[in-house]
């Protein structure tokens, strides 16, 4: 376990970090406050809880204050804490894509969805006991539905791209979007006199390539002034990351292309691949960190990404 790591923004935004794999700045449960009201947004992994109480605490806030419990999809890594979240917030409800919502109250396909990957084992390891959530206290947030949180609008945009369940939210009062994985993921570590870089991720199994860049154009048709991702928190240098974005997608996409027909290799060639354009790119955008350094940290992405590929690829 690491020790509380709490990042606080204008607005009353903050991030909690999530700690995921052990990880410290990798993820990022967001808290948005109003007059003594929160929303918590994306819940890390029952491992996150622990952070997520302490900093409620560090900002004189208690379990009871807690209104509302966001995920903005239903990948783990986002919303495997949000059973447990909700058993210590008893006023609070859970917001979740309609899509999403039945895995909420019965996560039975999600876990075996995971354990499939990583083995029950280390599923249980990574993420503890997945809990249901009571069917009652679950919000289906639909396209354009709004919350209200002690008079500030938070408005859900249906943003598929990444996943069929995946929502944004847009807050207005700050002009400020909390994009899950829909606006790419950031290091940190790759910052670079003070610019930020991102990527797409294309985890498994919805990436949809147009769909995705319909999702970035939307996004950015609200003017916003930042955004908080989930992978890692806030980013500002937003007409930047949107046009990275879309020509990062089109790269993944000629990358899975050309390797349609690789066979039994195609995995490990479209992994490569991904890893050459992370160091292109990168470098040629002013960071600098060293290649080796680049694809050690990317390593994982690479892995989920080729794998999201793969099946968009095989998808009929």
């Amino acid at each position: 376990m690491g020790h509380l790591i709490l990042h606080r923004f204008g607005h009353g935004i903050a991030a909690v970090d999530a700690f995921y794999h052990g990880r410290p700045g990798h993820s990022a449960i967001h808290l948005l406050v109003e007059n003594g009201r929160a929303a918590v947004i994306d819940t890390g992994t029952n491992h996150s809880i622990p952070y997520l109480l302490e900093a409620l605490e560090t900002l004189k806030l208690t379990p009871e204050d807690v209104a509302y419990v966001i995920v903005t999809h239903v990948h783990l890594d986002h919303a495997g804490g949000a059973g447990m979240a909700m058993g210590r917030f008893p006023n609070a409800r859970l917001a979740v894509h309609p899509r999403g919502a039945r895995h909420m109250a019965d996560p039975g396909r999600l876990i075996a969805g995971t354990v499939a990957v990583y083995g029950e084992e280390k599923t249980r390891h990574i993420y503890g006991e997945i809990l249901p959530v009571p069917a009652e206290r679950i919000i289906e947030a639909g396209d354009n539905f709004a919350l209200d949180l002690d008079g500030r609008i938070l408005r859900f945009l249906d943003t598929p791209g990444h996943a069929r369940h995946h929502f944004c939210i847009w807050d207005e009062a700050s002009r400020s979007l909390f994009t899950g994985d829909s606006f790419g993921i950031s290091y940190r570590e790759l910052d670079s006199d003070g610019k930020e870089f991102i990527i797409p991720t294309t985890t498994p199994v919805q990436f949809e390539p147009e769909a995705a860049h319909a999702t970035i154009d939307r996004l950015m048709a609200l003017k916003p002034a930042r955004a908080y991702l989930t992978h890692f928190s806030e980013v500002t240098q937003l007409e930047r990351h949107a046009a990275d974005l879309h020509a990062l997608l089109d790269a993944y996409v000629a990358i899975a292309e050309s390797q349609r027909s690789t066979g039994e290799a195609r995995h490990e060639a479209i992994k490569a691949q991904l890893g050459e354009l992370f160091v292109a790119h990168l470098t040629r955008n002013g960071c600098h960190a060293g290649r080796e350094f680049i694809l050690d940290l990317l390593a994982w992405d690479m892995e989920l990404n080729a794998q999201g590929l793969g099946v968009w690829l095989d998808r009929p």
